[in-house]
């Protein structure tokens, strides 16, 4: 995939950063990819490691095509990897220097996942509202990004997540319309607005899916934290996933979490554990740095941000009813006295995505349907 030489800058020329896009196939779904590499010398073009790949997918066919990423003038310096799913109208979106550009949410998983664990999500969202593309990242010390050649550095906290996100909308040349955060990325959707000021370049929607802006604690469940520091007690490499499974089944967390862990491993590189023997796996994430991450999460507090919101700015929280936080009702309250709105939706536990897709789908739609032009009444001419 082509792309040109450029920087991430600022917070704010991420969310004011524009681009110009190639043609692409005519496809009922399309998603794009990304993973980062050092560009080349004299002015070459960069490249990924296994290059830029785009999949267009539809009932039909799964075929590989060519073409740039939908604003992407400078993806290969994008801080995280990514994944951009596109809806079936996207292509023909107008897009000039000075604009339109197609309606774009951003995607952001949660602590211990990944952005596959939207994707199926996003592409339900793509097909429902075929005027919009959807973005997915791999927070740092999570899935691709933990991998990369030059991770993130610095403090692994909230804010810094956040910042990274900010700085792949940049190299994108991306202003996101929406913002959707699951769990610990419901907090970083919040910092990136957070982080933005007083004013927005033009009206955000953000999304929090099943936590809640201060304090957060867990009634019931597998409980993140504990999640985490039983992991730090695994020696790795572990030589079958179902070991993964025993182990935190035996530290009594619930099989159905015991078997989610197990997405998070990859086979193990001789480079790593050259006495591994074959078949043994390691985590995909950065253990260390996630122990970091969770602490941030427990201890930011974005009250501020809701009570005092940059103009431009709609909130939305989404409670699951079956969630493991405690949605006090004083904290509601205060959710709702700053003008945010909060969703109950039933028949959820805290993966709201997965365990009621569409009564999610149904609670969002209304966001999307407003500048989705197939939801828009037809033009009449004289």
């Amino acid at each position: 995939v082509p792309t040109s030489r450029s920087h991430p800058g600022s917070a704010r020329g991420a969310l004011t950063g524009r681009g110009r896009r190639a043609d692409r196939p005519s496809r009922s779904l399309m998603i794009s990819s990304c993973e980062r590499s050092p560009s080349s010398a004299g002015g070459a073009r960069s490249r990924s490691r296994s290059g830029t790949v785009a999949r267009a997918l539809s009932t039909e066919t799964n075929s590989s095509m060519s073409g740039s990423l939908a604003n992407a003038r400078d993806p290969a310096f994008a801080p995280l990897r990514y994944e951009i799913v596109q809806g079936a109208l996207v292509r023909w979106s107008a897009e000039q220097p000075e604009g339109p550009h197609p309606p774009t949410a951003v995607l952001i998983h949660g602590i211990l996942g990944s952005r596959r664990n939207l994707l199926s999500f996003a592409k339900r969202l793509a097909q429902a509202f075929p005027s919009w593309q959807f973005v997915l990242v791999d927070l740092r010390c999570h899935g691709q990004t933990a991998s990369m050649p030059s991770p993130p550095g610095g403090q692994h906290s909230v804010t810094s997540a956040a910042r990274d996100v900010l700085g792949t909308l940049n190299a994108l040349k991306i202003y996101p319309h929406s913002l959707i955060g699951h769990s610990f990325g419901g907090k970083v959707a919040m910092s990136m607005v957070h982080q933005f000021g007083k004013r927005l370049p033009r009206p955000v929607q953000v999304w929090v899916l099943d936590t809640v802006p201060g304090d957060v604690w867990c009634e019931a469940g597998d409980h993140p934290r504990d999640t985490i520091e039983h992991c730090r007690t695994i020696a790795m490499p572990v030589p079958t996933r179902k070991f993964l499974v025993d182990s935190l089944v035996g530290a009594g967390f619930t099989l159905e979490g015991a078997q989610w862990m197990t997405t998070n491993l990859t086979p193990c590189s001789s480079d790593s554990f050259p006495d591994a023997p074959d078949g043994a796996l390691t985590w995909t994430f950065d253990l260390p740095g996630i122990v970091q991450m969770y602490k941030s999460y427990e201890e930011t507090d974005l009250w501020p941000m809701l009570e005092t919101p940059p103009d431009g700015l709609e909130v939305d929280f989404v409670r699951a009813e079956r969630s493991a936080f405690v949605w006090a009702d004083a904290d509601v309250a205060r959710m709702t006295d700053t003008g945010a709105r909060v969703h109950f939706l039933r028949d959820a536990s805290h993966w709201v995505h997965i365990d009621n897709p569409e009564g999610l789908l149904e609670i969002l739609a209304p966001s999307f349907g407003a500048m989705d032009r197939t939801q828009q009444p037809a033009r009449k001419f004289a």
